[in-house]
């Protein structure tokens, strides 16, 4: 396997297809470099280096105990650009990733980026808050903690039966296939790692990382999101972010990775070919 440490100790596995422009995945919660595969083995055909990793605590990774936090994998993204030497680098973040490639340029600029892509993505803050009434209160994150104690597995197939990829809405047609894949790549992360990261997605505000984007940036969001309501996330965003592309998915769910890759897959390379 792949993988690098991190100057903190922690093993970092990642993938590494292809050849030519690099192209990084961030992938969300509870997942992991998988959630990609689509994506990837597409823009790898078109003649890109594709790459993605597992965040810490998640998939092939090691488990530590700390550092289950935004700066914390926003500076690993950075150990593992770094790592490769990647220059001319499109960033593309799913859910929680979108997150940390937020963080990332919040931190670390855009000295090695040409193009940020934020899809089905946290920014700029998930809480309910005074100043950001529009987001989901603090209980909802609260009841996926005790869930997560209570039975993770089962949160993991609920989720993935029901809101993940829609699958609870009128009409839809449920993949077991799909189901199974969210289950699987749920429980090979940590327990302690995707505890934390609940936190992390959640209460983070990347407001002011998204006032630093100074490069193209691609926003793609359902609006059937029932995980990351569109309106205070890909929509704000897309209000925050210089001259940001917005599209906007109608009927998708959160996971429209897996459920509309064909359109994501074309938007993407669309994207970054302009």
């Amino acid at each position: 396997m792949s993988t690098f440490t991190t100057r903190d100790g922690t093993e970092i596995y990642y993938k590494d297809w292809g050849s030519g422009q690099p192209i990084v995945f961030s992938h969300g919660w509870p997942l992991n470099s998988d959630s990609w595969e689509a994506q990837m083995i597409f823009l790898a055909s078109k003649g890109y280096r594709v790459i993605a990793h597992d965040r810490r605590g998640h998939g092939r990774s090691s488990q530590p105990w700390p550092g289950n936090e935004m700066d914390t994998y926003a500076d690993d993204l950075a150990q593992l650009i770094e790592h490769l030497g990647l220059q001319n680098a499109v960033l593309f973040g799913f859910s929680t990733g979108g997150g940390e490639v937020a963080r990332y340029i919040g931190r670390h600029g855009t000295a090695r980026v040409a193009k940020a892509g934020l899809i089905s993505a946290v920014p700029p803050l998930m809480l309910r808050t005074a100043a950001n009434p529009g987001g989901l209160p603090i209980e909802v994150f609260d009841g996926l903690r005790e869930a997560s104690l209570a039975d993770r597995s089962q949160l993991y197939k609920d989720v993935a039966s029901g809101p993940f990829f829609g699958f609870n809405l009128p009409g839809a047609k449920p993949s077991q296939g799909m189901i199974d894949w969210f289950w699987m790549q749920g429980m090979l992360a940590g327990h302690k790692n995707t505890y934390d990261c609940i936190k992390a997605f959640s209460e983070t505000d990347f407001t002011e990382d998204l006032q630093k984007f100074d490069v193209p940036t691609l926003v793609v969001h359902g609006d059937a999101d029932q995980i990351v309501p569109i309106e205070a996330a890909g929509i704000a965003s897309a209000r925050l972010v210089k001259d940001a592309k917005l599209l906007v998915y109608p009927g998708a769910p959160h996971g429209l990775t897996d459920t509309h890759k064909d359109q994501l897959n074309a938007d993407l390379l669309a994207f970054v070919e302009a």
